[in-house]
């Protein structure tokens, strides 16, 4: 880390925008007649889904989901090319690939696999007092836990279809997210295992910043995932989202991590381009969860935590949205929203949908300049 920022750098960033934004528009209409050959749409939704009588949905019934490959390949093959360093871009490079396989593992199962179906809690406690096989009995008892957590967790997704359940996500995220924590805790060394506060302070949590770390990835891996649900919303957040990272990245002396971030800018800049409505493509669950695990392995690397929640504004607001209807549907019965995430409800009592993403690229842009010019004091 140096303590004068080089404007070289700055300036190298700038040109990893130009060539990552070229780099990616020269191969998407490879990936754009790929995703339609091979019919990779999610297809009209099942009647269990919240969003199947939406009529602004039936649209997008045969628009190719899996778009969000053209932004993470474009990151992971220029980094490893241009930006390797293994003490900066090996990890965020690594947990985006990680969370963008479990994504297109859950893309793929929704679009081509038969749907799943979870045992419930009473189920499975009856199972244990009349199975016949004691060793399925010892298995049933042995694995109560995981059927209890899986219980739990089902009330924050959707019926559960045929993709990858919550559960599972969950705990592929919090592995995803041990990872980061071990890395940054243990391998960045001691400058990192306290949390840079602005105005001069430094927080020292001590051991219970790794499971913060983790909750960090996985909280903004869905939130990224949740807010991905119209024409060119999550895209034209990301874009100021990952600008002011690198913007920080440089004024701090990471270099790596400028053009790390620079490159990530330059790609989702292609991206938005096909995605804004009527979209070329959709991001889909490959593009959401890698991205929303990179901005916040970007954020932490460079101490930036505690300005991450306004730099992911939006994002956060979209995944509390449903934290909040889920809870209080539970503990009330009551909805506070029409539909969550909140996008959906404002696209309910009468925005359109160009409206709703216009107004919200614009909320968060300003509290993306809120969150640059707190990290900067």
């Amino acid at each position: 880390m140096t303590d004068v920022p080089s404007i070289d750098t700055l300036i190298i960033s700038i040109g990893f925008i130009i060539f990552a934004c070229l780099v990616a528009f020269a191969w998407a209409p490879l990936l754009t007649n790929f995703l339609y050959k091979f019919r990779i749409t999610v297809g009209r939704r099942a009647a269990y889904d919240s969003t199947a009588h939406m009529t602004s949905r039936d649209g997008k019934a045969n628009t190719p989901t899996m778009g969000g490959i053209l932004v993470i390949v474009t990151i992971a093959l220029i980094t490893y090319l241009f930006n390797w360093d293994q003490s900066f871009t090996w990890l965020p490079i690594g947990i985006m690939l990680l969370s963008s396989a479990l994504g297109a593992l859950d893309d793929l199962l929704n679009i081509f696999g038969s749907r799943r179906r979870s045992r419930k809690v009473n189920q499975t406690l009856r199972l244990i007092r009349v199975h016949k096989n004691y060793g399925m009995r010892l298995w049933l008892i042995i694995t109560l836990p995981w059927t209890f957590f899986k219980r739990l967790t089902a009330w924050l997704g959707s019926h559960p279809g045929k993709g990858v359940h919550v559960h599972e996500k969950l705990f592929l995220q919090f592995i995803a997210g041990g990872i980061s924590a071990w890395w940054i805790f243990y391998k960045l060394g001691e400058n990192w295992r306290v949390i840079d506060l602005p105005f001069d302070g430094m927080l020292d949590i001590g051991w219970w910043l790794v499971p913060l770390i983790v909750l960090v990835v996985a909280f903004t891996a869905n939130a990224v995932n949740i807010a991905d649900g119209m024409d060119g919303l999550a895209g034209g957040m990301l874009i100021p989202t990952f600008t002011a990272l690198m913007f920080l990245s440089w004024v701090n002396g990471f270099p790596e991590m400028a053009i790390l971030n620079a490159v990530a800018v330059g790609a989702l800049i292609t991206y938005t381009y096909f995605n804004i409505m009527p979209a070329r493509f959709q991001m889909g669950d490959v593009g959401s969860l890698g991205l929303g695990a990179l901005l916040a392995i970007n954020a932490l690397i460079i101490n930036a935590m505690i300005v991450l929640p306004l730099l992911a504004f939006v994002f956060y607001i979209e995944a509390f949205s449903v934290l909040i209807q889920v809870a209080s549907k539970k503990l009330t019965g009551r909805r506070v929203f029409k539909m969550a995430p909140i996008h959906h409800h404002l696209e309910i009592i009468g925005w359109n949908e160009e409206k709703i993403v216009m107004r919200l690229w614009i909320i968060h842009l300003f509290f993306v300049l809120v969150g640059v010019w707190v990290a900067l004091h």
